[in-house]
């Protein structure tokens, strides 16, 4: 009990002296004039073409800036000399329990748990009391090295998916509420094919990996692969867009800022009305499709809570893949191998395995208190999970108790991407941002946004390109639009 009253009195102390540095901050504050004085004097007898009223209010701006700044110094001192106080009284009473004397192991591990709690407070205090002045920061450098280079508008409602296909020509494509996919050129921004075989909204599009196929998902319960022929327009010069930045302030944005649905740019383009094959036996939305390694079998998901695998040339299904309790959100397969993950409304995401032709395996992934949106296959043995619950997390697949890494975020997350080569991890958010991380959960960069540029509404999907020369990332949304970004990845990971 004697420990426990010293740290009742050690709070009452730390209290105090609080109480009495905020006392005399006021009386610092209070003084400031006759701080800024000497400055405004000086300043005020040089030679200078700003009007007066300007420079007053600069002088005003530097002033609360270096009180801040000031406040910022004095409670720093303060919270470690209470730390030191703490040390030293951890460290006194940790010299004789029960008559034993601890040895420095213990005490340094005694030690160091009380005071990585209190660290922890303060620098949630100290992140907190900061937030402001290091995001204008970070907002310069995030600049320089993401860039918006080209928008893609023609659909008429929300785009809920974006790929990039993997053969020559590459293009860009987009699934949308419009029941259709549109085909873009990555270099101009012109659409090249629209796809109208659904009769309800589609869901996603995936491009085969060796062949001018895509695979769509619809709300039609059902899912097509259909063959597009394109022809790339002569690439324009990409205009400079870096002197239209202008930080990524939070504005509202009307209806009127949206792209015109009056035009339509893909009318003008090849229109592909059927598919060459067409997938069917769910009984509920296909929100979700992708191709297993080679591209004779894909996989589809549905909010019939099921997951399917079908035989492409024949469309049989082979598998249907039962066990989630609620609708299933996406599927993914890995790029190498005959594996698949598919996410559901239950908070899980499973692992199926079907490299052994006799048998398939299913592993459960549990760690998410909401909605899992996406999961998809990195490098190596590693799966990254978004969810509903404004979590991001990193998974060995050899280990499915618990995740290597957590991002925390301040809004839901919907279908990630990862950029495999850099390891770097694309986050869309229902609150219409964009943010970049590596795989050990350390936040690289966010897209810019504002009132001119970026997303105006949720941001829904994304994709990487990898080798690609003038966007290597790609984002869509519920504003009706495409975005081509270039990261400079080596300047990204310079900073970080």
């Amino acid at each position: 009990m004697p420990t426990e009253s010293g740290s009742c009195s050690a709070a009452r102390q730390a209290k105090q002296k609080r109480k009495s540095h905020s006392l005399s901050i006021r009386r610092t504050n209070s003084s400031e004039q006759e701080r800024t004085g000497l400055p405004r004097d000086m300043l005020e007898g040089q030679d200078s073409k700003l009007p007066s009223s300007v420079r007053s209010t600069l002088l005003e701006l530097f002033g609360q800036i270096e009180r801040e700044f000031e406040n910022l110094y004095i409670e720093n001192l303060e919270l470690r000399r209470e730390i030191e106080t703490l040390n030293e009284r951890l460290a006194a009473e940790g010299q004789a329990i029960d008559g034993a004397e601890l040895s420095k192991g213990q005490l340094k591990t005694k030690a160091s748990h009380s005071t990585s709690q209190l660290s922890q407070k303060l620098k949630t205090t100290y992140k907190a009391s900061t937030s402001k002045i290091v995001s204008s920061f970070k907002t310069t450098t995030s600049r320089a090295v993401c860039q918006l280079v080209k928008e893609y508008i023609g659909h008429r409602d929300g785009i809920w998916d974006v790929s990039v296909a993997r053969t020559q020509p590459v293009v860009l494509g987009t699934a949308s509420a419009d029941h259709t996919a549109l085909l873009w050129s990555i270099e101009t921004g012109r659409s090249l094919a629209k796809y109208t075989g659904h009769v309800g909204s589609v869901n996603s599009i995936k491009f085969h990996p060796s062949e001018q196929l895509a695979l769509t998902a619809s709300g039609d319960q059902t899912a097509h692969v259909w063959r597009y022929a394109v022809q790339l327009p002569a690439p324009q010069p990409v205009a400079d867009t870096s002197q239209q930045l202008c930080g990524e302030d939070e504005v509202e944005c009307s209806d009127k800022d949206e792209p015109d649905a009056d035009a339509d740019p893909s009318s003008e383009c090849p229109t592909i009305r059927a598919p060459l094959t067409s997938l069917k036996s769910h009984q509920g939305v296909v929100i979700a499709a992708d191709w297993l390694v080679g591209g004779k079998q894909a996989v589809t998901a549905s909010w019939d809570r099921t997951a399917n695998l079908y035989d492409v040339e024949t469309s049989e299904l082979v598998h249907s893949l039962t066990g989630h309790d609620q609708e299933l959100t996406h599927c993914c397969t890995h790029p190498t191998q005959r594996l698949v993950v598919t996410s559901s409304r239950d908070t899980t995401f499973r692992l199926w395995d079907f490299r052994d032709p006799s048998i398939h395996s299913v592993n459960v992934f549990q760690g998410h208190t909401d909605t899992v949106t996406s999961a998809v296959f990195t490098v190596g043995d590693n799966v990254v999970s978004g969810s509903d619950d404004r979590t991001v997390k990193v998974w060995d697949l050899k280990n499915m108790r618990s995740p290597i890494a957590t991002i925390r975020t301040d809004s839901a997350i919907n279908r990630i991407n990862v950029c495999v080569g850099q390891k770097i991890i694309a986050l869309p958010h229902d609150n219409r941002q964009v943010r970049l991380f590596d795989m050990s959960g350390v936040r690289l960069a966010r897209l810019p946004r504002s009132s001119r540029q970026g997303h105006r509404r949720m941001v829904c999907g994304s994709a990487w390109s990898e080798d690609h020369p003038v966007c290597n990332l790609f984002t869509c949304g519920f504003d009706r639009q495409a975005i081509g970004w270039n990261i400079n990845i080596p300047a990204l990971l310079q900073e970080k």
